[in-house]
């Protein structure tokens, strides 16, 4: 095909870290201009990145997000936050209401922008050689991190990035048939059979979670409320407020 093609699908999630590298500023510079370029909505930039490399406060964010050593281990923690403090500001330059982000439109503007963010910076830093994975565990004490980070209101993290030399080659796992996941014109409903054929794919490569299938696994996490409080922090930071009934 060609080399970004290449590139791109050759991403694999590295959790085990060389702890004595540290990225050159040159290169940090570059994924975070990098990850900069990524579109957005109404180029509203409804994101910010928060770059932790002290080893300390590494160490926290790592049992603030479920004791996930890798983002100790890492070389920096980057921090992806949903942010509507800029749009805040503007609004009160321009003497606006910011109602829209008590909608939960706005949620899904936020995450959306950090989500493109972070992809570009998941390339970037690809580029150089460099091992990421992403942590969705941020989300897990979401009130402790915005402390933590000093988050002001309209602010709230979405989801982080481990970004080091990897300590370990990792295989690419499969992902879905494309025939699962792409549909022309209308959505198929009919996926069991892919779903069953992935089942049996996966489970060789998912050793980390005891050897399971990915519905099985899958159905675990969605089987609760996994992180109940983030509802409330929500609120705290400004979202949500409406209430339609």
């Amino acid at each position: 095909m060609n080399s970004i093609i290449d590139h791109l699908r050759s991403h694999r999630s590295f959790r085990k870290f060389q702890t004595d590298r540290a990225i050159p500023k040159e290169q940090l510079d570059a994924i975070i201009r990098a990850t900069q370029s990524a579109p957005s909505w109404i180029n509203g930039q409804q994101y910010s990145i928060i770059a932790v490399q002290n080893p300390e406060r590494k160490q926290k964010m790592a049992e603030l997000c479920g004791n996930q050593p890798y983002i100790a281990e890492s070389s920096v923690f980057l921090v992806f936050v949903a942010d509507f403090y800029r749009t805040h500001l503007a609004s009160e330059t321009h003497g606006g209401s910011l109602t829209a982000v008590e909608n939960v439109d706005a949620l899904l503007v936020g995450a959306t922008d950090v989500g493109l963010a972070c992809e570009n910076a998941i390339i970037a830093a690809e580029s150089f050689d460099l091992g990421v994975v992403c942590i969705g565990g941020i989300r897990r004490n979401m009130a402790d991190v915005v402390d933590f980070l000093q988050l002001p209101k309209y602010v709230f993290p979405v989801v982080g990035l481990c970004i080091g030399y990897p300590d370990v080659e990792m295989p690419i796992k499969p992902r879905f048939p494309k025939e699962a996941v792409y549909f022309e014109e209308t959505y198929q409903t009919d996926v069991t059979n892919a779903m069953a054929a992935y089942d049996e794919t996966i489970i060789p490569f998912s050793a980390r979670e005891g050897g399971i299938s990915w519905t099985k696994r899958v159905s675990a996490f969605y089987d609760k409320d996994y992180y109940p409080s983030i509802a409330e922090t929500l609120k705290k930071q400004g979202f949500l407020m409406k209430d339609k009934n």
